[in-house]
């Protein structure tokens, strides 16, 4: 299981990822939604093991190693990190990503036969940007799952190549719900489809709101009885 708790990421100015805690079990499909493009990356990216936290825990089947949650993870199609070029085609993406496959498993991995067998031959020879939403996903998640030490896939708005949920939605349901191997399947996608009632999390979600204080309540009473207010707000005042 993936446990993150208070995740969080420092900024410049503002957070990059403010507090974030959710949990993703083996044979289960997390939605996580945010606004932001940058926020949406850096959680994806600290889920994977790919980026360490400022602040919070992180753990993969109860071990806090980053080595291990990177491991048994892959991020996949994160704008700016790992996203395929454009100008690739499918073949040359092929032969590139199995090339990273750890070499105890390389050696029957030629792009070729791994095109015929997972049914890409059709689209072997046509470049990245042409490939329809759901074949460019289809695509991506079998080159990672060429590596069977991954348990845990970590998608970054798999949303922003379709605004028809039937083109990511699908797939990934099929990844965490496989018997045969069953995933931890993690989303990060800008809004929750309106038909999804499946486990769920928002970015900012373990974000803490401050009280009022006691002198901004006193303040308040100082309108109705300025003789109310405490000696230090009234040095302040003046």
């Amino acid at each position: 299981m993936l446990s993150a708790q208070q995740l969080q990421i420092d900024g410049r100015r503002d957070d990059l990822l403010p507090p974030t805690s959710l949990e993703a079990r083996r044979g289960e499909l997390l939605l996580v939604s945010g606004d932001g493009q940058d926020q949406r990356t850096a959680l994806a990216l600290a889920l994977s093991g790919r980026m360490k936290p400022s602040k919070g825990l992180l753990s993969w089947d109860n071990s806090r190693k980053t080595k291990k949650v990177r491991a048994a993870s892959a991020i996949i199609d994160a704008p700016g990190v790992n996203e395929p070029e454009q100008h690739l085609s499918v073949r040359d993406l092929v032969t590139e990503d199995l090339s990273l496959i750890p070499r105890r498993y390389r050696g029957a991995l030629l792009s070729k036969p791994w095109l015929k067998v997972n049914r890409f031959e059709d689209i072997a020879g046509l470049w990245i940007e042409q490939l329809p939403a759901d074949r460019r996903l289809e695509l991506l998640t079998a080159l990672a799952l060429a590596d069977p030490a991954l348990d845990l896939l970590v998608l970054d708005s798999p949303d922003r190549h379709s605004a028809n949920t039937a083109d990511w939605l699908p797939r990934l349901e099929q990844l965490a719900y496989d018997a045969g191997r069953p995933l931890a399947v993690v989303a990060v996608v800008s809004a929750l489809p309106d038909t999804w009632d499946g486990p769920a999390a928002v970015i900012g979600n373990s974000v803490t709101h401050t009280a009022p204080t006691e002198t901004a309540e006193a303040a308040e009473a100082a309108q109705e009885d300025p003789e109310e207010v405490p000696a230090t707000l009234q040095r302040t005042a003046k």
